[in-house]
């Protein structure tokens, strides 16, 4: 087999060309960062648009003529595409090369991004999306595969630590951004907003990653049947989680018959990685102990990351009245303390085990989120702003050890297979995180609804009396007739009875995510320490 000369850290290491996501037979310094920086910025856009989106959904719905129902599809499309082609992205970077398939696809990107800015219905703007998605989720796990593959073990928690902004700070400030722009620019802004630091990603791609001839005789070798299951099972398992509460969940017969899909297909996917002689994905992965434990605790965090950044939105808005500049402006110090802090995880990586700055950083993700279960009706922007803090300083902390001590022992020919499985499963767990909490909240809040009005009946003195202050009420502020104003006052305290259930279900809302992270929490606690640390760095 042909062999590849790889530096790192000054020494010639030879490896198999084929096992190797990036191929440049010698790599200063400079240029070695050029790729590392380049990767992780479109990393960090391609997170970023699903969150920038998501705050403005509601004024693009209006512009294109999209229905509040219908028009969940534009991020809908996205979130499918992206985690359908990440499991796909290390094969294709082999049959394409590495420069040709992450210029290609950034290049793509930067095109249909602006393209969504002039979709005119609903219809171009699903196809456009999806198209944005499955390019920007090239960008993803090809920045995870870059760092742990080309830069040497000391220098890979730095690597670590730039992928943080796109996996966990991106999602945060995605609301500030996308809020900002809507308010005072337009929407479309929010698609604009891709092209400068789109096109220094090119630069740097360009200028850092080495031509290399295309195999496409891989093509042919490539595992189809794996490929074709895990495609339809993860789009029919991604399309269940975005709309199945909105259809009623099983109660409806469409999203039956796509949880059967997705169970078969993802079932038969299984089987096949697991027999076939050339894998699209190494599961046997999944059995080391670091890395499955790894896995587990990255899953819960999705749930937390990508569940916090969906619920907070709802609450302010249907609580408070906020709009999305508000509303982004809170979430703001989720996500401006991680870009102080990040920077720095590196360092303490090198002074403390990094499974205690893990346990430290998902005990203060989850006490942000135990911070939230006793709230009021004047909980709002004030109230939020030490568990936005302490949330910061939890992610921040989380991520890069997390990804450094999960990676540890994984070698080249498996790097592929291991960035694809660990961002395609936080990527999952944020998808069935805000799936399972839009269903937990609006149960909650039936339950408590019902609580609540059954305590409050018409043959208590109590609500007799309110009854008739909020009648006295109406009628001197312009209401002549006594039955009007007596059925407005019962529709005052209905109303009143509907908020104060809704702050109740958000409590316990953020109770269920305090709690997932303890279960991650739990999960670190049984990673083994690597036997070799090169300052903090994973081997």
């Amino acid at each position: 087999m042909a062999t590849l000369q790889i530096a790192a850290n000054g020494n010639s290491l030879t490896r198999p060309a084929a096992a190797a996501p990036v191929a440049p037979a010698v790599m200063s310094p400079l240029r070695m960062w050029a790729a590392v920086v380049g990767s992780t910025l479109g990393a960090f856009m391609a997170v970023l648009n699903i969150q920038i989106v998501n705050a403005s959904l509601a004024d693009i719905q209006g512009a294109i003529g999209a229905g509040t129902d219908d028009g969940g599809w534009i991020s809908t499309s996205y979130l499918i595409a992206e985690i359908v082609v990440i499991p796909l992205s290390a094969w294709l970077a082999r049959v394409f090369s590495v420069r040709n398939y992450l210029l290609v696809n950034a290049i793509l990107f930067l095109i249909f991004s602006v393209a969504c800015a002039f979709a005119a219905n609903l219809q171009q703007m699903i196809i456009l999306r999806a198209i944005q998605g499955f390019s920007g989720g090239v960008l993803i796990p090809m920045a995870f595969t870059i760092i742990i593959t080309l830069l040497p073990k000391a220098k890979q928690p730095i690597g670590l630590a730039l992928f943080a902004l796109s996996a966990t700070f991106a999602p945060a400030i995605g609301p500030t951004i996308g809020g900002y722009l809507t308010e005072n620019w337009g929407w479309e802004h929010i698609f604009y907003v891709n092209l400068v630091p789109g096109a220094l990603m090119v630069g740097l791609l360009w200028v850092s990653l080495d031509r290399a001839p295309m195999n496409l005789k891989l093509l042919a070798k490539g595992d189809w049947p794996g490929i074709i299951t895990m495609a339809i099972g993860l789009a029919a398992l991604q399309t269940v989680l975005e709309e199945g509460n909105k259809e009623d969940w099983f109660g409806s017969d469409f999203i039956v018959r796509l949880s059967v899909i997705a169970a078969v297909s993802l079932t038969l996917f299984l089987i096949i990685e697991l027999k076939t002689a050339n894998p699209l994905l190494n599961l046997r992965l999944l059995v080391r102990r670091n890395f499955g434990f790894g896995i587990v605790a990255n899953f819960l965090l999705g749930i937390a990351l990508y569940g916090s950044v969906f619920v907070l939105p709802i609450y302010l808005t249907r609580i408070h009245g906020y709009n999305s500049e508000q509303i982004g402006m809170v979430l703001a110090w989720t996500g401006i303390p991680q870009l102080l802090l990040i920077p720095l995880v590196p360092q303490l990586m090198k002074r403390f085990d990094v499974r205690l700055l893990i346990v430290v950083g998902f005990a203060l993700f989850a006490a942000s989120n135990f911070m939230n279960v006793h709230m009021t009706g004047d909980y709002a922007s004030d109230q939020l702003f030490w568990p936005n803090i302490v949330r910061a300083i939890g992610q921040a902390l989380v991520f890069t050890p997390l990804s450094a001590i999960a990676t540890a022992g994984i070698e080249q020919e498996n790097a592929g297979s291991a960035s694809a499985l660990f961002n395609m499963m936080r990527n999952l767990g944020g998808a069935v995180g805000i799936a399972s909490l839009q269903t937990f909240l609006s149960k909650r809040e039936q339950f408590h609804s019902n609580i609540l009005t059954n305590s409050v009946s018409v043959f208590e003195e109590a609500t007799r009396d309110r009854i008739a202050r909020l009648t006295g009420y109406f009628m001197n502020h312009g209401v002549t007739d006594q039955a009007l104003a007596s059925h407005k006052a019962v529709v005052a305290i209905a109303l009143k009875i509907r908020k104060q259930a809704n702050i109740m279900a958000f409590s316990d809302t953020f109770f269920l995510l305090g709690v997932a992270l303890v279960v991650a929490l739990l999960a670190t606690l049984l990673l083994r320490k690597p036997g070799q640390l090169s300052g903090g760095g994973a081997h």
